[in-house]
């Protein structure tokens, strides 16, 4: 190989490789696991032949050991790992929203595949995913992972401890901003369930001659998803910009 590329520009470029290889792995879109790994692999590959020149300054100089070169793959695997976790984490947003809609409809016995997670949810729950991910690329907001990556040499430089307090404390924080944001999104459908649930229980008592269970089942099933269709151009935007904040933290902003 030294007539194309010398000992220490391999070194580079397989440590690079190992830490955007970890993040494409994760990312929403690319590393789901319906994209063929060929597809994954030539990405991750195209990234890191387009950051290594940029990072080789910062990155450590080739091990003499066999055990050092191993330590820095699995530490820049790991790092690697832990920033698409957290750029998948608040995807779940949408997860979330779609349960609490499902719960509210009464839709939450419906189960589907959901592409996106590799195991059965709710309907809503795969739709509002996948309608995640379209808005990811439909915005541009994919263009910010490629940011992150690239700014997260600066943050998590190679040759510096590795920050597990703040990834722990980060990881919690993305947690419980895409729960709140979930929650966000389907507000307008749990609100709805309120009233109706309250209304449809004064009737009951009212008239407990009336069947009112078989008269409010259809129209709560109606009117919810009715509420969620109209609130669901609102919840989208309320995805993007919670989703553009947390990338935005991971680069540094």
């Amino acid at each position: 190989m030294e007539p194309y590329a010398t000992a220490d520009e391999l070194w580079a470029g397989a440590l690079v490789f190992a830490r955007v290889g970890a993040v494409v792995m994760l990312i929403p879109g690319v590393g789901e696991a319906y994209v063929p790994p060929r597809i994954r692999l030539s990405f991750a590959l195209l990234l890191s032949l387009v950051f290594t020149p940029l990072v080789a300054p910062g990155l450590p100089p080739l091990p003499d050991q066999l055990s050092g070169v191993v330590g820095w793959m699995l530490r820049e695997t790991l790092t690697g790992l832990a920033l698409g976790i957290l750029m998948r984490m608040t995807l779940s947003a949408l997860g979330v929203a779609g349960e609490v809609v499902s719960l509210q409809t009464t839709l939450s016995f419906a189960q589907t595949a959901n592409p996106l997670q590799a195991q059965p949810g709710t309907t809503l729950a795969a739709f509002l995913t996948l309608l995640g991910v379209t808005l990811i690329f439909a915005t541009n907001l994919h263009h910010l992972f490629i940011t992150a990556i690239s700014d997260s040499y600066q943050l998590i430089a190679p040759q510096r401890p590795l920050l597990i307090q703040d990834f722990a404390a980060t990881a919690v924080t993305t947690a419980a901003q895409a729960f709140k944001v979930g929650i966000q999104i389907a507000a307008p459908v749990m609100v709805f369930a309120l009233i109706f649930n309250v209304a449809s229980g004064l009737v009951g008592r009212v008239m407990p001659q009336f069947q009112i269970f078989f008269a409010a089942a259809p129209l709560n099933v109606l009117l919810g998803l009715s509420v969620f269709a109209l609130s669901l151009g609102v919840g989208g935007m309320v995805f993007i910009e919670a989703y553009r904040r947390a990338l935005a933290v991971f680069s540094g902003g």
